[in-house]
């Protein structure tokens, strides 16, 4: 989140007591950045079947199409940090948002080489979108507040994957085709990329902008050296990995195929994972606050998404109410976000906006590596024929077993809660 890394001339980060109207206002509209990008990334999951038939891809193939978002949103989150940094946020952030723009419409274009180009664009515009929305809140928001500014922004982004389930399903069903909703949310992200360009203010980069280009990513080398920034990194891809591969992607045909649920009850209990993490991620957050470490919190909420993993692959669906383990399981995995903040905090204060830019990297990483495999996974233990809940139960030990690790690797981290920092 460059917030820190490379302060700008004339634009002081949040104070104590400050407020500036215009960050607040353009923060507000990043906020819609967000809510996009987070709708765009889940959406595939409720069209699968028109997918595979209007590209004639196999199951692999389409975990590889929809996966492309991953790498570049990986590859980009380290280009986004560094470059708000560089060239400031008018200009910047817009940009992100018109890449989202155009890769979302151009998926709806029946051809399937330029669903991939659009589907990878799309992974680069949204790169920028949570670095931003921490970027302006920290020039907006008095320094008490940005806390729960980043959480008020996680909250609206997991609204976003929920839309990009139970609204876009009932459209694609109805009043629109499936392409045509990818050119309607391209031209929605596209109007949001004038906001920000409206609402966003000026900022003097004369001092960063004829910086060396080896300058603005050199704390990345401070991230990439400390040890713990990969523990941070592995603990929160994995325990992203059942809601944005599971959940986002094969969450709806798990349950329509799995559990025989139809089409619209399978939508909306799918998204039951991204409400859980609307709750989950600063109720979470606040936790740690509180108690003042980081650990327990991210084990405890770890535990959470074990045991529903657990009961939803392994115990009758009728055992429990519809949506939640659905929910249990996204209220669990917002604490994934914790290691967010532990990254941050075991990284120098000039190195912190890196540390995100480095964090997301190695998140999306995973995900990107993970989502053809368990495709591919799926697809073998089918054998061809159609998918089953023996076969998504098989598959679906990887999901077990990232959240086994990801508590593993839990106990290694650093302990940087308020607590341990007054002890010493």
């Amino acid at each position: 989140m460059s917030t820190q890394s490379m302060p700008i001339s004339g634009v002081k980060p949040a104070t104590a007591s400050a407020f500036h109207k215009a960050f607040v206002v353009a923060w507000i509209f990043c906020l819609l950045f967000y809510f996009m990008e987070y709708a765009v990334r889940s959406a595939p999951s409720v069209m699968l079947p028109e997918l595979t038939t209007a590209f004639g891809l196999s199951t692999v193939g389409l975990s590889s199409l929809i996966g492309l978002y991953y790498y570049s949103y990986a590859a980009f989150a380290i280009v986004a940090g560094a470059s708000v940094d560089r060239w400031g946020a008018k200009y910047t952030i817009p940009a992100g948002v018109l890449i989202l723009a155009i890769g979302t419409a151009m998926f709806g274009v029946n051809v399937s080489w330029i669903a991939g180009a659009g589907r990878f664009l799309q992974g680069a515009g949204a790169a920028f979108a949570f670095v931003a929305a921490v970027y302006l809140a920290s020039r907006g928001l008095p320094a008490r507040y940005l806390a729960t500014a980043i959480g008020i922004t996680q909250c609206v982004g997991m609204l976003g994957g929920s839309a990009g389930q139970f609204v876009v399903a009932p459209l694609i069903h109805g009043p629109l085709e499936w392409q045509q909703f990818w050119v309607y949310a391209g031209v929605v992200s596209l109007l949001i990329a004038v906001a920000m360009f409206v609402a966003t203010p000026s900022e003097d980069v004369s001092q960063t902008s004829n910086a060396s280009i080896w300058t603005t990513f050199a704390p990345y080398k401070t991230v990439l050296t400390n040890p713990q920034s990969y523990l941070c990194g592995l603990c929160g891809g994995l325990l992203f990995l059942p809601t944005t591969v599971g959940a986002m992607t094969w969450g709806v045909s798990f349950l329509q195929e799995g559990w025989h649920v139809a089409y619209t009850p399978a939508v909306d209990r799918a998204a039951a994972v991204a409400i859980g993490w609307v709750f989950g991620s600063p109720i979470l957050g606040y936790v740690a606050d509180r108690i003042g470490r980081r650990k327990p919190v991210v084990l405890g909420g770890a535990a959470l998404m074990l045991a529903a993993t657990l009961a939803i692959f392994y115990l009758p669906p009728q055992t429990f109410p519809p949506y939640l383990l659905g929910f249990l399981l996204g209220f669990g995995s917002g604490a994934a976000m914790i290691p967010y903040s532990i990254i941050k905090e075991v990284n120098p204060d000039h190195a912190k906006g890196s540390a995100t830019g480095a964090m997301n990297f190695l998140v999306f990483v995973m995900t990107a590596l993970a989502a053809p495999v368990i495709g591919g996974s799926l697809q073998m233990l089918a054998g061809g024929a159609a998918l089953t809940l023996d076969v998504f139960v098989t598959a679906g030990s990887v999901y077990v077993a990232a959240i086994v690790v990801a508590a593993i690797l839990t106990l290694f981290l650093k302990e940087t809660g308020s607590a341990v920092r007054k002890a010493h």
